[in-house]
């Protein structure tokens, strides 16, 4: 660590150096705070999926069927997983300024393949609890874990060309929306793998030794938000954390956000699906903001990460009672995310006992698809049982962060 790096600081209101462009030693406690509320935001994402009576009957933003709330429960998770990998990468920059770029690129390469290894198997059995593996879903970990691969063979490029190549993914892809490649060969395979994603439902999946393998996240675009996430982590630097910096961060939130009605009013380009007049002004708002994540598009990435910075914005404060809490699930977000899903599956085998239904109906043989009839609770219900979630995963998070912060020296946690 270099002697500047070394400096304590407190991450709000701090003077700099003129030209320092070293990111802070000590945490950047926003940070901690939007990825906490994301955090948890994903844990009732995720209980609505396992315990609501409607999710095993429609998509909750198909607008033929769904209700206002059932609508926004669903559209609130789609902050979760830009968030996540956005911070991910600003994670990336900060923690780099401590390391040698070779150091920065053999961690960030190990780490990508111990995420991808981490989702085809610890993920993998969280989602299904089928000890035969019979499906392989690629998500949320493994499009992190190739972000970072990715980030290892570009951190050596000046800033500048960094987020030349993130603005032109997550600006540019959406170019090759009409552009598909059929059947299941190796063509489409590596069309799906970055591009186009494939469902086990849509019956298009890819199959190897008679395991489905369903692309949920293309990777190209999600590489993309987490390139712009690194680049992001510069406005962190010392040379950027000045006065008038939160002007700075409002304007990129509130141009991201103004780019995203502006494009989406006009209905030609950022997101494969239009948005149309419904059957009242309500349900037409809800088409306009109906956005794609599956690839995430243009219109997707701009207000979801205009949100974020936003949050940013507002969590960049000393902190009180209640962002100290949520800062815990921020400290530690791949602890919380891998015992989220355990514990919500492992409810919901209860849940399903206690209705008068076999927990084995709950283990799943496709993805996302169970075995069960007349199963779930109301709304109501799944948000009684994602804040019980919530408030469980607390002394565990807050355990963990505090065992990180005391055995630094151990190696292995920098990979958790």
């Amino acid at each position: 660590m270099d002697s500047v790096s070394a400096i304590k600081i407190n991450p709000v209101n701090s003077v700099y150096k003129p030209g320092d462009i070293t990111a802070p030693a000590s945490r950047i406690t926003s940070v901690d705070v939007v990825r906490g509320v994301v955090m948890i935001i994903m844990a009732l994402a995720h209980v609505r999926e396992f315990f609501h009576r409607d999710a095993f009957l429609y998509d909750p933003l198909d607008l033929n069927h769904t209700s206002f709330a059932v609508f926004f429960t669903r559209w609130i998770g789609h902050l979760c997983a830009p968030v996540f990998l956005f911070l991910g990468g600003t994670s990336v920059f900060l923690a780099g300024k401590r390391k040698s770029k070779k150091e920065q690129a053999i961690f960030l390469f190990t780490r990508g393949l111990w995420l991808m290894f981490l989702e085809l198997t610890v993920v993998n059995f969280a989602w299904s609890f089928n000890i035969h593996f019979p499906y392989f879903c690629l998500l949320t970990i493994w499009a992190l874990g190739m972000g970072m691969i990715v980030l290892a063979l570009l951190i050596r490029l000046p800033v500048k060309a960094i987020l030349s190549v993130g603005v032109l993914i997550v600006a540019g892809h959406n170019l090759l929306d009409n552009f598909h490649v059929p059947g299941r060969g190796l063509k489409a395979l590596l069309w799906s793998f970055f591009i186009e994603p494939r469902w086990a439902y849509e019956r298009n999946h890819f199959t190897l030794y008679h395991r489905i393998i369903e692309i949920g996240y293309p990777v190209l675009p999600w590489i993309g938000i987490m390139i712009l996430g690194y680049c992001f982590g510069y406005s962190y630097s010392r040379r950027y954390n000045y006065p008038g910096k939160k002007k700075w961060l409002a304007v990129i939130s509130v141009g991201a956000i103004l780019t995203f009605i502006i494009v989406r009013f006009i209905n030609v380009y950022g997101d494969p699906v239009p948005w149309s007049t419904q059957k009242n002004t309500l349900f037409t708002i809800l088409s306009f903001l109906n956005v794609s994540k599956f690839p995430p598009s243009l219109l997707f990435t701009l207000v979801t990460l205009g949100i974020a910075i936003f949050l940013l914005i507002l969590a960049d404060r000393p902190l009180n009672r209640l962002t100290r809490i949520i800062s815990v699930y921020g400290r530690v977000p791949m602890f919380y995310y891998l015992l989220h899903l355990y514990l919500i599956h492992f409810a919901a085998l209860f849940a399903a006992e206690l209705t008068g239904h076999s927990w084995k109906e709950m283990i799943t043989k496709q993805p996302f698809t169970f075995d069960i009839k007349n199963y779930g609770f109301s709304l109501s219900v799944v948000y009684l049982i994602w804040i019980l979630i919530v408030i469980i995963l607390y002394p565990l998070c807050k355990w963990y962060d505090k065992y990180k912060t005391t055995h630094k020296e151990q190696w292995w946690l920098r990979y958790l």
